[in-house]
């Protein structure tokens, strides 16, 4: 009772703090896209972010689900990362518009150009303290208190669609090709440094940072 009042109050209360809140909104069919900017609004949210939907994980992690609200078909999908594209218009969706377009990618066996990062930049950490290299692995890395950065792995995995991961690797991707291409100069490397900095993935990644500019300035 009077969830919503309390998510209003609270979203008052964080702008008054200068701080961000955003809005997370599982891809379900429960979603009316077409009336959730004005729900939002209404909730004091400025911003949205989209967990895509799963249905079975590999860890010890809960945040899936096997329900008919969230069995889509590919083609369902499809569809549905076209609406979230579209919402940007009407309301400012975190979700970068290149990862959404490597979703389709994956759900159509296509290219994927953005190599996920789990386990290299972002980790799952669960109960027990023990670090996982995201949500889909089968067995944690090591315990938290045993990580020294040699567990971290980078092996291009492309391997499943869990937002939180891929949007983030798309906007890491820049940052990354930079440091690789550096040290590609460093170890005299040139024409290696080339192909890193104009690899055609660059140029997404730049549109999704410029894209979610103001958001990432205000967290």
């Amino acid at each position: 009772m009077g969830v919503c009042q309390r998510i209003r109050e609270a979203n008052r209360l964080i702008s008054t703090l200068k701080l961000a809140s955003t809005a997370s909104t599982t891809i379900s069919r429960l979603v009316d896209f077409q009336a959730l900017p004005s729900f939002l609004e209404s909730l004091n949210f400025s911003s949205v972010t989209f967990s895509y939907p799963l249905t079975g994980l590999r860890s010890n992690y809960l945040g899936y689900a096997r329900s008919s609200l969230i069995d889509y078909s590919t083609e369902e999908l499809l569809e549905l990362y076209e609406k979230v594209k579209s919402l940007k218009k009407r309301f400012h969706v975190v979700n970068p518009a290149p990862s959404l377009e490597e979703m389709k990618r994956f759900l159509c066996n296509g290219e994927q150009r953005y190599p996920c990062l789990a386990g290299y930049k972002y980790f799952y950490l669960d109960w027990n303290l023990d670090l996982w290299r995201c949500y889909n692995w089968q067995k944690p890395m090591c315990s938290i208190f045993e990580f020294d950065g040699s567990q971290r792995v980078r092996d291009g995995c492309t391997e499943c669609m869990i937002d939180c991961f891929r949007d983030a690797s798309v906007l890491h991707y820049i940052g990354i090709s930079i440091s690789d291409a550096y040290r590609s100069l460093r170890s005299g490397q040139p024409a290696e440094a080339a192909k890193t900095i104009f690899c055609k993935g660059n140029l997404g990644s730049i549109r999704g940072l410029l894209e979610d500019l103001r958001w990432i300035i205000r967290i």
